[in-house]
């Protein structure tokens, strides 16, 4: 007999991440983090010998271990639904979302899906088609979002704390790619620029794809058009390291975004910036628990993670007092929190309750793959100015 939804963890299996992998350690280490939820099974890596010993590594059980992503997935259908995973974590490389994260959510299966989602908008709307039919739950790891000041922000933005928003200006600066770091056996490199696996965008696709989440997220904001610059600085390198963009909002706003990852001594300088007619607000991710309000008439002033005002969301994404810090992983483990608390409504048969689900959902996924199709044709059209959605004046 298994457990009641609401006496034991959620079991979750993860399809990349394995041995030498970054990113894939940072999702089980955020979905452990408040102990709802355990990894149970396993495909760590495209290699199958790779992915049993990665698996070994995490103590998983052999039976659950396993050489391919296939393999995994038609274990746990040949399981008792009781004994089955709730939802899968997908970590792979990008060109390998759209596959596993079609046929999980085909066989019913909840998803957490690294961004960006998919190549193509046309997989997305295909990915998005599925989970309306079947139901799911579908979570993509937009972690910035988790960040109990970036939700601050996001209320008083869209709370009229700072009038209407005039200018939005998002940077997100690196130098890991200064160098031909590809060529000198960095994996994580390796298959960033290249275009078979990590899509048509370089920077743009990996980095630029947060940033726009995260002033989509805060000012609630829609691009009307964008005018895009890529470079791709690096010697040998046919994907953009490097970009800047003005936009264009519905409403009258205008914005600046920025993404490179071949700023020297950056190292992950990701900071949002919103004008309006009342007042300014910044946040800066290398120093996530401060929050710069800065009104029209009177001194700016700096809000702190977990001190005393701060609105409901923001309060309840902080796990620590005011004054020791919080950061990457807890911002990464909101993210799942959201998503266990929605597949929980869901199993329980209730609505979920909005403050405690906040997690980017597949339609911020699809929107991201939209917005990283307009920024490439852009960038190689003559006008430049680019409607974000066809029929619409640039």
């Amino acid at each position: 007999m298994t457990l009641s939804t609401d006496t034991r963890r959620l079991r979750y299996a993860m399809v990349g991440g394995g041995r030498d992998a970054f990113i894939g350690g940072v999702h089980r280490k955020a979905a452990a983090l408040d102990g709802q939820i355990e990894l149970v099974a396993g495909a760590l890596s495209s290699s199958p010998d790779k992915a049993r010993a990665s698996g070994r590594d995490l103590f998983l059980a052999d039976d659950r271990n396993h050489g391919s992503w296939q393999a995994l997935l038609a274990d746990e259908l040949r399981r008792p639904p009781g004994e089955r995973i709730d939802f899968v974590s997908i970590v792979t490389p990008n060109h390998l979302h759209h596959p596993v994260a079609l046929a999980f959510v085909e066989a019913g299966f909840h998803v957490v899906c690294d961004k960006p989602l998919v190549h193509t908008s046309a997989q997305a709307r295909e990915l998005v088609a599925a989970v309306a039919r079947q139901g799911t739950v579908f979570g993509v790891t937009y972690n910035y979002t988790g960040y109990p000041l970036v939700r601050q922000m996001r209320h008083m933005v869209q709370g009229g704390a700072i009038g209407t928003v005039r200018k939005v200006v998002v940077e997100y600066h690196q130098g890991w790619l200064a160098t031909a770091v590809e060529t000198r056996g960095s994996k994580q490199a390796a298959w960033r620029v290249d275009p078979s696996r990590s899509g048509a965008a370089g920077a743009m696709g990996d980095i630029g794809s947060h940033a726009e989440n995260l002033l989509s997220t805060v000012t609630g904001l829609e691009i009307e058009s964008l005018c895009v610059d890529l470079s791709a600085m690096g010697p040998g390198r046919t994907l953009d390291d490097d970009g800047h963009m003005l936009l264009r909002f519905r409403g009258g706003a205008r914005g600046v975004l920025m993404a490179s990852q071949i700023c020297v001594g950056s190292e992950n300088d990701l900071r949002l910036r919103v004008h309006g007619t009342e007042g300014s607000l910044l946040w800066s991710q290398e120093n996530p628990n401060l929050l710069v309000h800065a009104p029209l008439e009177g001194p700016p002033r700096t809000l702190t993670r977990a001190s005393e005002g701060l609105c409901e969301s923001a309060a309840r994404a902080s796990r620590l007092p005011a004054g020791h810090p919080e950061g990457f992983i807890e911002a990464f483990a909101n993210v799942y929190l959201g998503v266990a608390a929605d597949i929980r409504a869901q199993l329980q048969g209730r609505p979920a309750d909005p403050l405690v689900a906040d997690y980017p959902r597949i339609d911020a996924g699809a929107r991201g793959v939209h917005f990283i199709e307009r920024v490439l044709a852009s960038s190689v059209s003559d006008r430049k100015w680019t409607p974000m959605h066809d029929g619409e004046p640039s």
